[in-house]
């Protein structure tokens, strides 16, 4: 896949998000993430899975992606990210005719008491999947789950990326390759183009993308 296809697959996601309300703004006052941190964009893909033709549309993306960047011959096992990626893990998975399982967060604390639910065959070759990578510490619980199931990390795949250092750092600590189909800077800059937020506006999302623990402190 060339530069101008992933281009064109991140200007197509964007529009696609804007179109079914998926991305919003807000400044004064930012939104307060779970983690405590406060932001002025705000991504929720779990809308995708209530659209049924944007959704075939951000699966064949996907698709294309695997194809074209990993190879679904090096792929044996799909591993989404619970809650808000298993939607995604699963059309992905019936795309390409896959296994798939799924992680919690933490152990189950009842029956068989399960934190990875499936079937994983050791040695398998998983590609997680990961609606949104924020920080991707999630994208760690679930590559540490299977990992110690004797399965093989080929990658992740997530539909957005706000490209944050610490997502990047704790990426490349866990030798984890992280393929996207658009990310924050692209819906941004969808986002001035369409006249959904002003430059000034844009100016303090861009400057959110590169402190956002620094922008939190200050707004």
């Amino acid at each position: 896949m060339n530069e101008d296809q992933k281009k064109q697959i991140a200007r197509e996601t964007a529009k696609i998000l804007f179109k079914i309300n998926a991305v919003s703004f807000r400044f004064d006052p930012p939104y307060t993430y779970t983690s405590g941190l406060k932001s002025p964009i705000y991504l929720d893909n779990r809308i995708i899975m209530s659209h049924p033709k944007p959704r075939r549309t951000i699966v064949s993306y996907y698709v294309d992606v695997i194809k074209q960047q990993i190879g679904i011959e090096n792929i044996d096992c799909i591993s989404a990210t619970a809650t808000a990626a298993i939607p995604q893990g699963a059309w992905i998975a019936g795309e390409l005719d896959l296994p798939m399982v799924f992680v919690r967060p933490t152990t189950k604390g009842y029956g068989k008491e399960n934190k990875l639910e499936g079937y994983l065959k050791k040695g398998s070759r998983v590609l997680i999947v990961e609606d949104h990578i924020s920080t991707a510490v999630s994208i760690l619980g679930n590559a540490e789950t299977i990992r110690a199931q004797g399965g093989e990390i080929v990658g992740c795949i997530a539909a957005t990326t706000y490209e944050t250092d610490i997502s990047i750092e704790n990426l490349k600590k866990n030798t984890i390759t992280a393929y996207t189909l658009t990310t924050g800077r692209s819906i941004v800059e969808e986002a001035l183009a369409e006249s959904v937020i002003t430059g000034e506006e844009k100016a303090k999302v861009d400057a959110w993308f590169v402190d956002p623990q620094g922008w939190s402190k200050n707004n």
